[in-house]
Formats: structure tokens, sequence, C-alpha cells
């Protein structure tokens, strides 16, 4: 059974007060599974719907992909499955606030301040972040640990087409598991990922 549907076959007799802690239990929920195939994640029909390929991204919404970093020979490490919130656009590529830098309680204090800049909360495909780099500096207490979490990617180097994340997996899709670091061996670095 997907992973999705087992979290919501699991929901089911769950009575949530407010949506508030339907969300910290759905964040529970995801963040017990210890493994997760990034592979099958990609390929697999999803009956929540939350991941559709598309060619184009836009600012604001949440996507996951395939990377492969330009400079990874003299990176000590990145990120190749990133999870990101789309920032910029540029001629040669974007800029991401990838969430995987994080580890999970941080990552879900700054979800919870990014619900904030949400243009609505009917979380569907209107839904989406009113955000940029000089929104998130200009409130950088708010938005505590975003400057570990933005980088910049190459349209050239990503490896695979853009995953769509539906705003109502927000939650589940940051606590899962997929982060994919790749450690460079040749790069003296005596610290590990941040997650």
């Amino acid at each position: 059974m997907y992973l999705f549907q087992q979290i919501k076959n699991a929901a089911k007799g769950v009575s949530f007060k407010n949506s508030a802690e339907a969300q910290q239990w759905y964040r529970e929920q995801a963040a017990l599974v210890s493994r997760v195939n990034r592979k099958k994640v990609m390929n697999t029909a999803d009956p929540f719907k939350t991941f559709q390929t598309l060619s184009s991204p836009s600012i604001g919404k949440m996507y996951m992909f395939f990377y492969d970093a330009k400079h990874k020979d003299t990176l000590p490490f990145f990120d190749q499955f990133p999870l990101i919130f789309m920032i910029d656009m540029y001629d040669d590529g974007f800029l991401g606030l990838n969430l995987h830098y994080l580890p999970p309680v941080s990552r879900a204090q700054l979800m919870n301040a990014l619900y904030e800049i949400a243009n609505n909360q009917k979380y569907d495909k209107s839904m989406k972040l009113m955000i940029s780099y000089r929104i998130l500096k200009s409130s950088a207490t708010q938005f505590a640990g975003f400057e570990n979490c933005i980088k910049r990617y190459l349209f050239g180097h990503v490896r695979s087409s853009f995953h769509y994340v539906n705003p109502i997996d927000w939650d589940k899709a940051l606590m899962l598991p997929l982060q994919k670091w790749h450690i460079n061996p040749n790069k003296k670095y005596t610290g590990r990922p941040p997650y």
C-alpha cells in the first residue's frame, strides 16, 4: 500500500479539534516513516494526487525533483532530491527554499511561519506562498532557519521533471525522509549533512 494511503487510512476514526491539530498529527505520522523510495514516490500513481509532473514550475509552489549540482566536485555535500518552494526564476535556473536542509522540528516551525504568507487557506491548486528572498530576509526572525535552505539551481542540472506537491499535502511531503545527500569523498569536510 502506498505511504500516503496508509496515513489516510490511519486517520479514519481520529477526530481533530482544529486544523493545527490535524497538521501536527499528519506530521507525526509522516515522520514515523524511516525509509521511502524516491523513485517510487516520483512514479507511483498517488491516490492523494500529491505529485503531478510539470515541465514549468511557478513561484510560491512546492516541488520535488532530482538534481545533479554543477559544482559537486567542490561542494562538501548537496541534496540530490530537493523539496523546494520556488522563490525566483532566472534565464538559466531558479532560486529555491529547500526544506531538507533543516531537521524535522525546524522544518515544521518554518512551515508554520510560511503558511502566514500564503495567498489563501483553500489548500487547493490556487494556494501558493507570496514569497521572495526579500520577504524572508526582512522577517528573518519569523522565518528562522531559512538562510540554510536558500539554494540556486540550474535548469541544465535538473535530472527529472518537476513534481508539484498539492498544498493539502505540504505537511506530509515536508516530513518524508526523501533527502538524498551526495557527500563529496574528495572534499575535506568533518561534519555531516544537516539532516
